[in-house]
């Protein structure tokens, strides 16, 4: 069992190590489309330090204005902060905020270690970057899946159960869906992934169209 300390350390070097990858990429890359449909790579990127540069009491009254709906809120604000700040600028912010707090309303530390992956993910999966996720990094947010979640995310494995090629690892039930399992894990968050990166009877649910 890891501890608090030892997570907190595991997000501050993914941040970093994010925070480095975002700080290489070229202007079309910014530009570039992401998993996160109808975000660019600078609103994912943008949206990622939300918690770090807007206080609780402004994110709350940006709900009010949005009427309740959390969607609506983070994709104004992703939209707008992407808007205002420069590339480089929306990088850093990853690496001087890399201890940070911040965690989701629900999930602790290991939600918000899974916060950073998954939309580092969307990022680099869109891109075709070759970056490997570290192993334990994964592992914390692979032992983390929570199917109460899947409302959120718009998650539907009925009858799927995911079976990683690269880890051993495998959840839910039916018939197996293989990958590596950092490709597994942008299923269980309700992405659709490019073609080819997937294989098994049901793959066709989880590829863009």
């Amino acid at each position: 069992m890891r501890t608090t300390d030892e997570i907190t350390e595991v997000i501050a070097a993914e941040r970093r190590d994010l925070a480095d990858l975002f700080a290489a990429l070229t202007p079309a890359q910014w530009e570039a489309g992401s998993l996160c449909a109808g975000w660019r790579v600078r609103e994912v990127v943008a949206h990622m330090s939300m918690g770090f540069r807007h206080s609780l009491g402004s994110v709350l009254w940006e709900l009010v204005k949005s009427r309740g709906s959390l969607h609506r809120m983070t994709d104004r604000l992703a939209r707008r902060d992407a808007a205002r700040h420069r590339d480089a600028r929306l990088a850093a912010f990853l690496r001087e905020h890399a201890h940070h707090p911040w965690r989701p309303p629900v999930g602790g530390l290991r939600a918000a270690l899974a916060h950073d992956v998954v939309h580092g993910l969307d990022v680099t999966v869109a891109l075709d970057h070759d970056r490997t996720v570290p192993a334990e990094r994964l592992r914390i947010v692979l032992e983390a899946i929570d199917p109460r979640a899947f409302r959120v995310f718009g998650t539907d494995l009925r009858g799927v159960r995911l079976v990683a090629d690269d880890l051993d690892w495998s959840f839910g039930t039916g018939a197996p869906l293989y990958g590596a399992a950092q490709d597994l894990l942008l299923v269980a968050y309700g992405r659709s992934l490019p073609a080819g990166r997937l294989r098994g009877a049901q793959c066709h649910r989880f590829v863009s169209k």
